[in-house]
């Protein structure tokens, strides 16, 4: 059977997309036009049908062409199948069926990153390092991360076998195990960071992270917090409700946190603070923030920003600021529609422009540039939330690059972990850099130095243009062996950023997060200046200041 070309398929849904949202009906010719244009659609699949040439898998083509359909208007509006929903619902409920365990891609194999507390896998003497070659039965190699989960995750109650290879054992270790009920944690770490300076950092916001939040800043306080910062870098967002909450712990009673505006009426609401905050107004507050803080995210920095509450260092932000509402079309499908959009106090649109194809739909809702703070401080409203102070990340180093990509420094971990008894003894062992640079040499990477690959695509041009030319390899000549250089010295110019990142990881080895935190936290830009803020009153009250 042959599916319709994508030039067919996408002509059609442009057509259904165009004839349901060009113009603009009143609400008494809306129904009309929907009965119209319904008509349309249903004459036109079933034209298709019947006439097409070739067979068509109806249900393959039927999801086909709803997902075009939908690829024309912002990312976030989807249809859905009961498998893409579990995402969704490990948010609004705040649990999953599973195993417990984090994976991730190392050397290109399935690896389990950690087993979590008291979690089956945990339990059955699953290993961090551990290669997951099968998940019943089935080869994981060209599976991807998303792909595995899926099929690791299942209905509490039912059973899931993963065959695991292990450094040191010659055969496959085959476990059985239990899927139960694992809650969902949205903070990675929490506790203080010095003697003052309270510390959270938030991955996500589901049903659990306003109780997680308010726990953790209890604790915080009992430990005698001075200054508190919470990081959201890389926090994609999730739900709207939790963000209000968790601001309601830190604003003051009656504030407007947030207001969504959409076409209905139900899309349309103001969200107060409804409660006296819990930290206190001599604590100062700092938020970080990257390119990948976004959605309820942007909505905490955002409107402790507009309301004067706190400070935000880092990055832009990423600028979604779209409400999804999902609708259940029956027990297996669904989809995902936007159905309003963020506003802050200042009256910033988070959203950033440019998410709607211009040839299709015009968006109506016109935008300032710039906002005041409650304290009249200007804001930028371009979309997305510019820290008050930006923080510049160094640039990546080759090395560097290579480790992280391939994983190196986890891998590194795995062959050494059993020689070391202590993070302590690893601090104190000056050698072990050098044992990573053989391993580095061992790994056989292809690394580039900084303007190398510029270099041979110039080179293999030169070369084309006249292969015979002394000048031409002469100059050649000249700048292979500059790059040689570079690769020769490349080493020791990296060799304190990469005994660092190898610090982190055996520190998160041997002590957990708490232990990953305080050794990356030394040279975190981000946390530092943080840092340098709370413990300088004078620079943090000055930030409030109408320039």
């Amino acid at each position: 059977m042959k599916i319709l070309n994508n030039k067919i398929k996408r002509s059609i849904c442009f057509l259904l997309v165009l004839s349901f949202i060009s113009g603009g009906p009143s609400p008494n010719d809306i129904y009309k036009r929907v009965r119209k244009n319904q008509s349309l659609i249903n004459d036109v699949y079933r034209h298709i049908i019947t006439n097409y040439v070739d067979d068509i898998d109806l249900d393959a083509f039927t999801k086909l062409s709803i997902n075009n359909m939908l690829l024309e208007l912002d990312p976030y509006t989807t249809y859905m199948e009961k498998e893409e929903k579990d995402g969704i619902e490990m948010l609004t409920k705040g649990k999953y069926g599973g195993v417990g365990i984090q994976i991730g891609m190392r050397e290109k194999q399935l690896t389990v990153i950690t087993p979590m507390d008291n979690s089956p896998a945990k339990r059955a003497g699953i290993l961090s390092g551990d290669k997951i070659i099968r998940i019943d039965d089935v080869e994981t190699d060209e599976y991807n991360i998303d792909d595995a989960a899926k099929l690791i995750r299942g209905k509490q109650g039912t059973g899931v076998k993963l065959s695991i290879s292990r450094v040191g054992v010659d055969e496959l270790i085959e476990f059985v195990l239990i899927r139960e009920s694992i809650q969902v944690k949205d903070i990675s770490y929490s506790g203080m960071l010095d003697d003052y300076t309270g510390y959270i950092r938030l991955t996500r916001f589901s049903r659990n992270s306003d109780k997680e939040i308010k726990s953790a800043i209890k604790s915080l306080l009992d430990s005698n917090m001075t200054g508190f910062i919470l990081d959201l870098r890389d926090n994609p967002g999730g739900l709207l409700n939790s963000a209000v909450n968790i601001l309601d712990l830190l604003t003051d009673k009656g504030e407007v946190l947030v207001w969504t505006q959409g076409k209905t009426k139900k899309s349309n609401r103001k969200y107060l603070s409804k409660y006296d905050p819990i930290v206190p107004k001599d604590i100062n507050i700092i938020v970080l923030v990257n390119q990948g803080s976004a959605s309820a995210s942007e909505i905490i920095a955002g409107t402790l920003q507009d309301l004067d509450r706190g400070v935000v260092i880092g990055r832009q932000t990423f600028g979604k600021g779209l409400v999804q509402t999902v609708f259940n079309l029956d027990t297996d499908r669904s989809v995902k529609i936007t159905t309003a959009k963020y506003y802050i106090p200042s009256g910033r649109l988070i959203q950033k422009p440019g998410y709607l194809p211009e040839d299709i739909l015009a968006d109506s809702l016109s935008q300032d540039s710039l906002y005041y703070t409650k304290g009249g401080r200007v804001v930028s409203g371009s979309g997305g939330i510019t820290p008050d102070y930006i923080i510049e990340l160094d640039e990546v180093t080759p090395l560097l690059s290579a480790s992280w990509r391939q994983g190196l420094f986890f891998n590194f971990l795995q062959k050494k972990k059993m020689i070391y008894s202590s993070f302590q003894e690893v601090d104190e062992d000056t050698s072990m850099i050098y044992d990573f640079e053989e391993y580095l040499h061992s790994s056989d990477l292809n690394i580039f130095m900084k303007g190398e690959s510029n270099y041979l695509d110039m080179k293999d041009n030169l070369l084309k243009l006249d292969s015979t030319s002394i000048q031409i390899q002469g100059a050649i000549d000249i700048l292979d062996s500059y790059f040689e250089q570079i690769a020769i010295n490349q080493f020791d110019e990296e060799k304190d950023k990469l005994r660092h990142y190898l610090m982190v990881e055996f520190a998160d080895y041997f002590d957990g997060e708490k232990g990953r935190i305080k050794i990356s936290s030394r040279e975190d830009k981000d946390i530092q200046k943080a840092l340098d803020i709370l413990n300088d009153s004078v620079a943090y009250d000055k930030i409030f200041l109408l320039q």
